[in-house]
């Protein structure tokens, strides 16, 4: 088997497209901060200054307000690369100069990424673009790289300005090559991506390696390693993936074996070599360190290399130390817990080669008290809250495999929204995939009956399902005496949300395991069809964005429970006819509806005379509405409670038209008290003044979405006054309803 290096011989057989982008191309990245670097950089040009980043500035607010500080020298301070050499270079093609050092962030997890990137020229030079340089006509103290951040390309803008000692000696990031500062820069960028230098501290490889190609991982826990882990792992490197590695965590420390634990290393190579005795599988890790080595077999000093050829001997063997060394597959998962593979392409999941594939992405949120429902396991009454997603496996490029299973890949990346990477620890994240669309409506008949007969069927005892259900499946319902009765089968719906029912009798395809990673990755071999992608947190209630990727030939992908499930013409807002019927069938399908469904209802009634100013009701708005009806605390609305709301909403629509006399879409002070009047409710001028605050924009004016919430809290909260107090003149709550009234409503 010839050698296979991660990309340096490979590539010159292959040139491969820039990762997951279509047609090859990368997609024009957004400016971080606003910040674009050509406009910057002609700027500081014509008015022959150095550019000084206000964003990143060269302070302790950059480095961070944590345990970092203590690992910094007494006096800090801040050069530009001029000012440390005479002649700096931005950048070397020279793979001997690429050799870098780790400063005082623990950050052995970005060094590894960066030192796998540095095996990918064609990648690296996206990330690290080429023009830039130190020259004088060139140089205005600007420099620019480009990160895949959660969905985009993002181009991040720094300053040159870099934190050293008394000495003149780099903190952080540098080269073994003092007059070489790409490395040191591009830590800086990544730092301030992050949030600060402190927030590179800890870390996995697989997010820096994301961070880099926009890839998929796939991590694999070598304890449980799959018995075609050496398949994986020759497919991996055909295909140009990066790959890195990483010891059991723990205090760093050197090990006998040489080896550091809690220490993450870069895979840069695999080997099958002949010994006397037989093949033997190695793979060959760097540590980003660039020294410290592992002294086990085939380490330099191992005598296995003597079991080799002289020419095979003299090939393989390094034997000085440099950081790099190779060591058996077997050795390989003993000492290490994890191999985290990044997928430049889905290519790894199968080996047909020569095929597109292609890529779509959702953005979701789980939000609380409306589409956090935690996982199927725990918590099965809330699971079908989460986000649902319809996925449609087609059949791609007319291979004939694929008329019966095509691969797929499905990546689920949850997004904090905290500009500091390590403010916001990860929830436990992941996903399940089921089938739908065939359905078998099955009933339970009593035993009694002469014959099943739709009359004798207990309409409680409907569900969805993909598969029959078994006279096994209806036992758990104690006292049940009766046969099953098949009647079908029809098609389900698959434009709309799945039902609790359907989740209560239908198992995932997959084993859904979840993990505190930023993402999680699962391979998939389906048969064409339609598939329900449910995303999840392992808990109810967790907040979170989330994007999710799915990768084959040909599928499509779209969210169910989308805005055109639930849209009122202006005619039936306009008559009030009509909406019952509407509502019903709704409720029908959605018994409890939460605040994103009840968002999507108000935002899609074409509200009488309030088009031209484009009214929206927000979700802070609706979580505000279901939390002042919802009387039992389910974080949801029954059919009774949004016909009383519907109601209202209707009555405070008529009012505001009433007493917006100027047609403005808002209405002052004076009109809000006036409107309160109009239900029997006065309010003093003083009160008045304040919920105008409160609810009003910067001048004072309400809009009819906050006039509709400041109107119903209104009206509930002097009903609950007067239901509370015997005489009209006070009451007394005991301190948890209290605390339930005013926080929870």
């Amino acid at each position: 088997m010839p050698f296979l290096p991660c990309l340096n011989q490979w590539r010159k057989k292959k040139k491969r497209p820039w990762p997951l982008c279509r047609k090859g191309t990368v997609p024009k990245p957004s400016s971080l901060s606003q910040q674009n670097y050509h406009t910057l950089l002609e700027q500081c040009l014509k008015k022959e200054c150095l550019f000084e980043d206000e964003f990143f500035p060269a302070d302790v607010r950059s480095i961070g307000m944590g345990p970092l500080l203590q690992k910094l020298p007494p006096r800090i301070q801040w050069k530009r690369p001029h000012e440390l050499h005479k002649t700096p270079v931005f950048y070397s093609a020279n793979k001997k100069s690429l050799a870098l050092c780790q400063g005082l962030i623990e950050d052995c997890w970005f060094l590894a990424a960066v030192e796998a990137l540095s095996f990918h020229q064609d990648i690296l030079s996206k990330v690290v673009p080429q023009n830039q340089s130190f020259e004088r006509k060139k140089y205005a103290g600007i420099f620019h790289f480009k990160f895949w951040r959660f969905g985009e390309w993002v181009d991040v803008v720094i300053d040159d300005r870099l934190p050293v000692n008394e000495a003149g000696q780099l903190l952080f990031l540098s080269s073994v090559y003092k007059n070489l500062f790409w490395g040191a820069l591009l830590e800086k960028a990544y730092a301030k991506l992050c949030g600060s230098y402190e927030d590179l501290q800890i870390g996995q490889v697989s997010e820096a390696l994301v961070d880099f190609t926009g890839g998929v991982i796939l991590t694999i826990k070598l304890a449980e390693a799959p018995p075609d882990l050496w398949d994986i792992l020759t497919r991996a490197t055909y295909s140009g993936s990066l790959m890195g590695c990483q010891t059991q965590s723990g205090p760093r420390r050197v090990l006998q074996n040489g080896l550091v634990t809690g220490h993450a290393y870069t895979v840069t190579g695999i080997r099958k070599v002949t010994c006397k005795h037989g093949p033997e599988n190695l793979v060959r890790l760097r540590n980003p360190w660039g020294n410290g080595e592992w002294k086990g077999d085939w380490s330099d000093s191992s005598g296995k290399w003597e079991l080799l050829s002289p020419k095979e001997k003299i090939l393989l063997r390094r034997n000085y130390d440099d950081g790099e060394f190779w060591m058996s597959v077997q050795d390989f998962k003993t000492y290490f817990v994890g191999l985290m593979i990044c997928k430049l392409t889905p290519d790894l999941m199968s080996q047909e080669d020569g095929k597109k594939w292609t890529c779509s992405m959702q953005f979701g949120k789980w939000v609380k008290g409306s589409t956090a429902g935690g996982r199927m396991k725990t918590h099965k009454g809330t699971f079908w809250m989460n986000p649902q997603y319809l996925l449609k496996v087609l059949q791609g490029n007319g291979s004939k495999r694929s008329l019966y299973s095509c691969s797929v890949l499905v990546s689920l990346i949850q997004k904090h929204n905290n500009k500091h990477r390590n403010r916001m620890p990860h929830l436990h994240i992941g996903l399940s995939v089921y089938k739908v669309g065939r359905i078998f409506l099955s009933f339970v008949v009593g035993m009694d009956c002469p014959k099943p007969e739709v009359a004798n069927v207990i309409p409680s005892r409907c569900c969805w399902t993909s598969d029959p259900i078994s006279p096994r499946q209806h036992g758990q319902w104690p006292g049940m005496m009766g046969v099953v009765v098949q009647v079908g089968p029809e098609y389900y719906d698959i434009n709309r949300r799945l039902p609790p029912a359907f989740f209560a009798w239908n198992m995932p395809l997959n084993r859904s395991f979840f993990v505190n990673d930023r993402e999680v990755t699962q391979d998939f071999r389906l048969p064409p069809g339609a598939y329900v992608i449910v995303p999840s947190t392992s808990e109810p209630q967790q907040e979170s964005e989330f994007i999710l990727r799915v990768f084959s030939r040909k599928h499509s992908l779209h969210e169910l429970g989308g805005d055109s499930s639930c849209v009122l013409s202006k005619e039936i807002v306009d008559k009030h006819e009509g909406w019952e019927d509407f509502f019903a069938k709704y409720f029908d399908q959605y018994p409890e509806i939460n605040a994103v469904q009840l968002q999507r209802i108000l935002n899609n009634v074409a509200w009488t005379n309030f088009q031209n100013y484009g009214l929206r009701f927000s979700l802070e708005a609706c979580r505000g509405i279901l939390a002042l009806l919802d009387l039992n605390s389910t974080g949801t609305l029954s059919i009774q409670e949004f016909r009383f709301l519907w109601k209202k909403l209707l009555l405070y629509q008529e009012i505001f038209q009433k007493k917006d006399i100027h047609q403005t879409g808002t209405l002052d002070q004076a009109q809000l008290q006036a409107s309160v009047q109009e239900i029997g409710i006065s309010l003093s001028d003083e009160l008045c003044k304040l919920l105008a605050m409160r609810y009003g924009n910067p001048d004072l004016k309400i809009t009819f979405e906050s006039f509709a919430c400041f109107m119903l809290r209104v009206e509930l909260m002097m009903e609950a006054f007067h239901n509370a107090s015997k005489d009209g003149k006070g009451i007394y709550l005991r301190e948890s309803e209290w605390m339930m009234m005013t926080l929870y409503s």
